[in-house]
């Protein structure tokens, strides 16, 4: 690939997915820059997330990950396919962690190098918002005085603008639900006096 030239097919099957499991250690985000580094690649983008040590005024442990990894995998090869589709990209790569991600750690990262800086950024925030709303990647936030499973914002988003297409009510979609595809897992556990 030189210069302008859109990637190709067998561009994307060189993109990096990777879902590490529990016990895999921290993510090494310079492994995931070098990987799209490219010389036709006037920029690289990346976005870190990490986890908060505060939530609402409480302390935050850490975040404990869970997924469907099978289907996570092709949820995520198939955001990178939809990122080049709308960017002119180089290189991509994504990688997720699961398991327990404590304060301060990352817990998922994306990198994009494509000729022009903007596709690159826009391309990462794309990702990282396709992978809140879609993929199946579930995130319990743990307090020093209890838990909670969390539901991203873009997935309601993504829920309240379905509901609305189809001419839904989204009080009642969420009041179906409890308030979201999450109430069932959500335990609050209170500290022991």
């Amino acid at each position: 690939m030189a210069g302008d030239e859109p990637p190709t097919a067998a561009d994307a099957e060189q993109d990096l997915v990777e879902i590490l499991d529990e016990g895999s250690g921290r993510l090494d985000m310079g492994r995931y820059v070098e990987h799209v580094r490219d010389l036709a690649a006037g920029a690289i983008a990346t976005f870190e997330g990490t986890t908060r040590d505060h939530f609402d005024g409480r302390r935050v442990v850490e975040l404990r990950y869970e997924a469907y990894s099978a289907m996570a995998r092709r949820r995520l090869e198939a955001i990178l396919r939809e990122a080049r589709a709308s960017h002119s990209l180089r290189r991509l790569a994504v990688a997720h962690r699961l398991g327990p991600v404590p304060a301060g750690e990352a817990s998922v990262f994306v990198a994009a190098s494509a000729v022009h800086r903007a596709d690159a950024m826009e391309a990462c925030r794309y990702v990282i918002d396709e992978i809140k709303a879609s993929v199946p990647i579930w995130k319990k936030e743990v307090y020093d005085d209890g838990e909670v499973w969390k539901e991203n914002r873009e997935f309601l988003d993504r829920v309240d603008a379905g509901a609305a297409a189809n001419g839904t009510d989204t009080k009642k979609v969420h009041r179906a639900s409890g308030g979201g595809c999450c109430v069932s897992k959500v335990r609050v556990m209170e500290e022991e006096s």
